[in-house]
Formats: C-alpha cells, structure tokens, sequence
C-alpha cells in the first residue's frame, strides 16, 4: 500500500509554469504513476503517466510539449512540470499509482490517489 501527498499548486498567469509534487510513502518503485485533473463539471482526465523505472513515460495530446513528468525513485517523489500553461489547464490535479507494469490513461487502472492540488491559471 501507498499514501501520496500531492503539492505545488496555486495560482499562476497564463504562460508561466508551476511544478507539482507527489511525495509516496511505502514501497515506491513497484509502481507505476500517473498524473490526472479534474475541473469542475468535467470528468478525471488523463493528463502524464511514468513506467516504475521512469523510462517510459505518456501524455495527454493536449499537454504534450508542455507538461513533462518525472519521477525520483530515491525519494519517493514524482513531479510534473508545467510549462506555458493555458486558463484551460485549470482543475485540481491528482497523481495515482498502479501496480500495473504497463502505464495506463484510464483512472480505473490506478489503484491509490493522493487529495489532489489545485492549480488555477488566470490573469
């Protein structure tokens, strides 16, 4: 079992950038994570998933080139960093972890989730 702790969020201008992170705490290279969000009246959207190694990584059509997520396994953390951010990007975000090998884009597939953070892009 895993407990994640997201952090990082707040408020930020359109096209700068924020950092989020994902503190584990139990075993954490046995999983594969991933980062999600969710606006209001919307549904929990796929947003950047990494393998347990951090060789694999995938992303969401709609951040790539923008978002990059990263993981250090040696302190249990999992970051996603946000570049050029749009008013769009706005919603609370939330990392998950699977034991899955195989990283997914379906929030069903995530068998942990943090409390999320929220992140508001506006001027």
């Amino acid at each position: 079992q895993v407990q994640l702790v997201e952090s990082g969020g707040g408020l930020v201008q359109p096209g700068g950038s924020l950092r989020l992170s994902c503190a584990a705490s139990g075993i954490f290279n046995i999983y594969s994570m991933g980062w999600f969000r969710q606006a209001p009246g919307n549904e929990r959207e796929f947003v950047a998933a990494s393998s347990r190694s951090g060789g694999s990584t995938l992303y969401a059509d709609s951040v790539k080139g923008r978002f990059t997520i990263l993981r250090d396994n040696a302190k249990n953390t999992v970051y996603l960093q946000m570049n050029r951010l749009k008013p769009e990007d706005t919603a609370v975000y939330y990392c998950a972890a699977t034991g899955a090998v195989v990283v997914s884009i379906r929030p069903s597939r995530y068998d942990y989730w943090g409390q999320g953070t929220q992140v508001t892009v506006s001027s």
